[in-house]
């Protein structure tokens, strides 16, 4: 059964099981890398969130959710992937931070998805990617592209990587 989310589902509860939602796109800056070796992920993003909180300010959009990561194919030994925030108004135009990383608007596609929130440490999610995805597959769904990461808890130094919730989402045809 799809569920219609009645408000953002990024900012609901931990989600314990595989949900089914109908959402509205969210609008989104992000940068985009092409080919981005699988190593240099931790880098894209440290160098995407140095740049994208003052490109932000200066614009005067407002960040309304958590940091993703939103992937257009599947990983290999490099990615394609738009890092970013959801906001609340587009960028009116792409703006290239002191850094040289460019920032553009974009959006998470709305549409039929399937969401659960894994809670640990980040180097358990490719297990819990393959754990979803036979989940959505035995439900009967067939996930599509692009799929997507939310970083519900924003990681620090002192978090218990226990503790951290990242909720997996992945379109479905």
């Amino acid at each position: 059964m799809t569920q219609n989310a009645s408000s953002p589902y990024y900012l609901a509860a931990p989600y314990t099981e595989v949900t089914v939602l109908e959402v509205p796109p969210v609008t989104t800056v992000v940068q985009a890398v092409t080919d981005s070796p699988m190593a240099a992920m931790a880098e894209v993003f440290d160098s995407t969130f140095s740049a994208l909180f003052p490109a932000l300010g200066a614009h005067g959009l407002q960040p309304v959710g958590p940091a993703f990561s939103l992937h257009t194919r599947m990983p290999s030994d490099t990615v394609d992937m738009e890092v970013g925030l959801p906001v609340d108004r587009p960028l009116e135009e792409p703006v290239t931070a002191g850094s040289g990383i460019t920032l553009a608007s974009s959006e998470l596609p709305g549409g039929r998805i399937a969401i659960v929130s894994h809670l640990g440490a980040y180097d358990s999610l490719g297990d819990a990617w393959s754990a979803f995805m036979q989940a959505v597959a035995e439900a009967g769904h067939q996930p599509a592209l692009p799929f997507w990461e939310i970083y519900v808890t924003e990681p620090s130094p002192d978090q218990d990587p226990a503790a951290m919730r990242t909720d997996l989402v992945t379109l479905l045809a």
